[in-house]
């Protein structure tokens, strides 16, 4: 019996800035999530992406999974991660949907009660959230939030490899190329919804160590300068 392709029948969310239409042609489900004035949130049609930035992740993640069902939901529409409330009710709109992985190309510089709810009901869920985290500066979140699989760029690593790093200065090191912690975790995103095609009954913790043995590096980069 043949493989599956990468990512067939695997449900992965994306929250960022949208979808180009030719991208949201391909996608399950493409929404958008507003916030009003009091903190409620409503999901509605999402526009096309006017940023490029999430544009740029659903076309990596469905060249490296082609056989996804891809859920974005468009949580800001300008440049910038959007607030927490939006992001927020995205997470909990897409394990309403029962996605598998959550990919989070995306960092805020303040820990927010109503992330971190959302963060930890999803992981009780069994959702496995993927976020970037830069190699340098502060903690961002939802990456600083305990269990979320925090990605950033890792120059050794040719597209289509991993790095171990052991937490420092993230969990998972991809290739940077073209878009540095952003893409590099599109790309870990697209390697555990391939895991889920092939072993659909891994569990989130599972799955992380089955992306953790295919690492081809072993602890952190070393730059210049370190």
């Amino acid at each position: 019996m043949s493989a599956p392709p990468p990512g067939a029948g695997v449900a992965v969310g994306l929250i960022d800035s949208g979808l180009a239409p030719a991208l949201a042609a391909r996608a399950a489900a493409d929404v958008a999530v507003q916030v009003d004035a009091d903190g409620q949130a409503t999901i509605g049609a999402a526009r096309a992406d006017a940023v490029g930035h999430g544009s740029a992740l659903a076309a990596l993640l469905l060249a490296a999974a082609p056989a996804v069902r891809l859920y974005s939901v468009q949580a800001f529409a300008a440049a910038g991660p959007g607030s927490a409330a939006a992001v927020a009710a995205a997470l909990d709109w897409l394990v309403a949907q029962r996605v598998r992985v959550v990919n989070l190309s995306l960092g805020l510089r303040a820990d927010r009660p109503r992330l971190r709810a959302a963060v930890a009901a999803a992981q009780a869920a069994g959702v496995l959230l993927v976020a970037s985290s830069p190699a340098r500066g502060g903690p961002v979140y939802p990456a600083a939030y305990p269990g979320v699989l925090r990605v950033c760029g890792d120059a050794r690593c040719a597209d289509g490899e991993f790095s171990a790093l052991g937490g420092h200065p993230a969990d998972i090191g991809a290739s940077p190329a073209g878009g540095g912690a952003s893409l590099a975790c599109a790309r870990v995103s697209a390697a555990l919804a391939a895991l889920l095609a092939a072993t659909p009954d891994i569990d989130a913790t599972a799955l992380r160590r089955a992306l953790q043995a295919r690492c081809r590096f072993h602890g952190a980069e070393r730059r210049h300068g370190d």
